[in-house]
């Protein structure tokens, strides 16, 4: 898609929400946006909201069917992308469905296993839902090989490569100017809730201080538990790149994320990362000085923090750029005609 187009973004994750597919959709916009083409986004934002049983802080939206073809139709679009399995991206699936327009799909978040972590839904059940819902999509948009790999052995279809890109200018090696923490500083930053694992990050026996940069469900509880960690709570813009580029080791307890947005700005202010071997980690941390994956996260701490080099961690997270990833994302949309 080369010449200015309308796109149109359904998403559940959208503000106030703070997580990585919000922030990648806002930087990718603002991307689509420069290159000329307008871009609307359905949200849960436009809809009555209910309470998530799951996560009582972000709300689930009711869209109604009149109000979402309403919202289409008068934007007449020429690519649809439904971003999320949610009711917003369920209500604007249904319409392309329901008129045979085409439309393109992303996998963000590895909700099964979630879903098993938090309430001990099998994943077979789950992956079915999720087969069902981006089977009909004309490209399923993922992140990373090993992600492919993945869904393709899950009998995905239709899987298009997807990256992501860390924004050099605010993402970058600054001073250490945190000298009232023993170092090593080991740093945490994401959403603190149980699928995420931080406490295995926490139960590390390690010197120094280990620092959480985020909000959920499971502060409290692991701030009462791990009463030597310092939680600074969520931090956006200038503070998050401060509190990088402060660390002296970025840790990565997931199991469950799909990149790990993370990752790739901890690299860029020049911090190795430890991570588990797992989907996300296993394609970003390939380069020598980069950081360590181990099945034991206390020796990935150790190895990471033994062998990585600043230098090489800006190297690699240069080769992530925001420009690739849209050229990407661009190529995978289908062009439609919506008459308003």
């Amino acid at each position: 898609m080369s010449k200015p187009a309308r796109i149109l973004l359904a998403t559940d994750a959208w503000r106030p929400q703070v997580n990585g597919v919000v922030r990648t959709w806002e930087t990718t916009l603002q991307h689509l946006r420069g290159r000329g083409h307008e871009v609307a986004v359905i949200h849960p934002g436009l809809f009555p909201t209910v309470r998530n049983p799951l996560y009582p802080e972000i709300r689930l939206a009711w869209p109604g069917r009149r109000r979402v073809t309403q919202l289409v139709r008068g934007f007449a679009p020429d690519a649809v992308h439904v971003a999320t399995e949610g009711p917003v991206g369920l209500a604007v699936r249904a319409l392309c469905r329901r008129n045979q327009w085409r439309f393109t799909t992303s996998y963000h978040s590895k909700f099964p296993e979630y879903l098993q972590e938090l309430a001990r839904v099998p994943p077979r059940w789950s992956y079915a839902f999720l087969r069902w819902f981006h089977g009909p999509s004309a490209a399923v948009m993922v992140a990373t090989p090993a992600l492919e790999a993945e869904l393709a052995a899950r009998g995905f279809r239709n899987l298009r490569r997807w990256s992501r890109g860390v924004d050099l200018s605010l993402f970058y090696p600054r001073s250490k100017t945190w000298t009232h923490y023993p170092r090593p500083i080991l740093l945490y930053a994401g959403r603190v809730s149980r699928e995420k694992s931080v406490d295995e990050f926490l139960s590390v026996r390690h010197t120094g201080t280990k620092v959480v940069v985020g909000d959920g469900p499971a502060r409290e509880a692991l701030q009462k538990a791990f009463s030597d960690a310092v939680f600074l709570g969520y931090r956006r813009g200038e503070g998050l790149a401060e509190a990088y580029a402060n660390a002296d080791l970025f840790v990565f307890p997931s199991k469950t994320d799909t990149f790990g947005l993370v990752l790739i700005e901890a690299l860029a202010c020049g911090v190795p990362v430890a991570a588990y071997p797992v989907v996300g980690p296993i394609d970003i941390i390939t380069e020598p000085g980069t950081g360590a994956l181990d099945t034991d996260l206390g020796r990935a701490i150790d190895r990471a923090i033994a062998t990585g080099e600043p230098e090489a961690c800006v190297r690699h997270a240069r080769t992530f750029t925001w420009e690739r990833s849209t050229d990407q994302l661009l190529d995978n949309f289908v062009t439609i005609r919506v008459n308003p």
